[in-house]
């Protein structure tokens, strides 16, 4: 595989942008290589540079459930790109797209749109805090809500991988207002929650933890956190930017049937363009400005490309069948890769559901953040370089989410299951 032109170009990139990239993970360094610099993607394939084909299980972080460039997603961006791009103004299909979130999204009344998830969650905390006079936020270790400061107390995903304690910068007056306990752990639950002392405004959590790895609820733990927070006046906001209109088209809410107060959403819902929103009860909505006195604010909000985007991507998912045959064949691909990783010798798990997988390389099953901390980071990072260099490209990380789209035929599938036998051989030989 030759990496000429994405090497030059990463050295170009290194001496004007931070590490060479705009996101820490894109940067390859825990998987012991160097990024990919992507020309063009079609289909569920990606292209870089220097003209190697990818089969492509990164899905730009999982916005592309329907593939790259899908012809109804690119026509209505080029449509209405030529008749203008941003206006700093309302315009319909700002509606449009409100209008399908609220009817999709079991507990959103009213939505406000935004320009990414961390944007979409910050602005939720704020809203929380604002309705119920209170200060605490709670979250879970391992679960990542963007990069504001509230969230980086034990945060999953490049912090996991790059071996950030939190972060600098983020004073320690901002972080005392953040409980993080363990995902799953419902004895940790009750103690907090039920801790007259706290003040909690509110309660954030991944349904499906995405940024520690793929990390399945407990069911009980899920209802469980639904009814405590209820009891407690706690206002429960489910960070669905990874798992909205992803795991059904009312999001892991719709999946597992339990409603949380407030959502997040982001990716699927602008199909590949930046974007996120925040939406719930009317009652909580109605106090952001300038309807109530919590302030948000965008310049970029609701911009006609994303909205474009969005409303082709949310009519591509409503077609009969989408989700059906999306989940069906991704439980296939994870079964064939379970039976590969039983045969294989190797300490290995497999997480999944719906159309979102991650392989751990742990002989513990992987139910919470420090399960997830366990799997051998190094033996991800072989393993990757084996996949990449026959032409499948995963995250470049242990501690992210591989995602299947509507464009992964058998063809795709059916080399994924064969490199990753490959691989996993290579590995057991060592």
């Amino acid at each position: 595989m030759n990496k000429n032109q994405s090497k030059k170009m990463f050295e170009k990139a290194s001496r004007v942008i931070p590490g060479g990239v705009n996101s820490p993970v894109r940067a390859f360094r825990s998987v012991g290589s160097e990024p990919l610099f992507i020309s063009s993607a079609q289909g569920a394939r990606v292209t870089d540079v220097d003209g190697n084909e990818f089969i492509d299980f990164v899905c730009s972080w999982g916005p592309m459930i329907a593939g790259h460039a899908h012809p109804e997603i690119v026509t209505a961006v080029k449509e209405t790109a030529a008749k203008g791009t941003s206006f700093g103004a309302p315009t319909p299909n700002e509606i449009t797209l409100a209008e399908l979130v609220v009817e999709a999204v079991p507990s959103i009344e009213k939505v406000r749109l935004v320009n990414s998830g961390t944007e979409a969650t910050m602005s939720a905390i704020r809203l929380a805090r604002g309705f119920t006079g209170k200060n605490i936020v709670v979250k879970f270790d391992g679960c990542y809500h963007g990069h504001a400061d509230s969230f980086l107390v034990k945060a999953g995903s490049g912090v996991a991988t790059l071996g950030i304690p939190g972060s600098p910068g983020v004073p320690e007056d901002v972080v005392k207002n953040t409980i993080s306990i363990g995902y799953n752990d419902i004895e940790t639950l009750e103690k907090t929650l039920l801790d007259d002392s706290l003040d909690i405004a509110c309660l954030i959590m991944e349904p499906v933890a995405g940024n520690m790895g793929c990390v399945i609820p407990d069911r009980a733990f899920l209802e469980r956190v639904r009814s405590l927070t209820r009891e407690r006046g706690i206002v429960l906001i489910f960070d669905e930017v990874i798992t909205g209109f992803r795991l059904a088209y009312g999001g892991a809410q719709e999946y597992f049937g339990v409603t949380p107060d407030m959502t997040c959403l982001g990716k699927i819902i602008g199909g590949g363009l930046p974007v996120g929103a925040y939406g719930g009860r009317a009652e909580i909505m109605d106090q952001i400005a300038p309807d109530g006195p919590v302030y948000q604010a965008g310049t970029l909000s609701g911009n006609p490309l994303a909205m474009a985007a969005g409303i082709a991507t949310l009519k591509l998912l409503q077609k009969p069948g989408f989700y059906e045959a999306l989940n069906e064949k991704s439980a296939e691909c994870a079964g064939r890769l379970q039976e590969i990783g039983e045969k294989s010798g190797l300490a290995v798990q497999l997480n999944h559901i719906g159309s979102l997988m991650t392989v751990f390389f742990t002989d513990q099953k992987v139910v919470d953040f420090d399960s997830a901390m366990s799997a051998d980071t190094d033996r991800y990072g072989e393993h990757f370089r084996n996949m990449l260099s026959q032409g499948v490209y995963l995250a470049p990380s242990q501690f992210e989410v591989a995602f299947i789209s509507s464009a992964h035929g058998p063809e795709e599938l059916e080399t994924l299951a064969k490199m990753t036998e490959w691989s996993f051989k290579k590995l057991a030989e060592k």
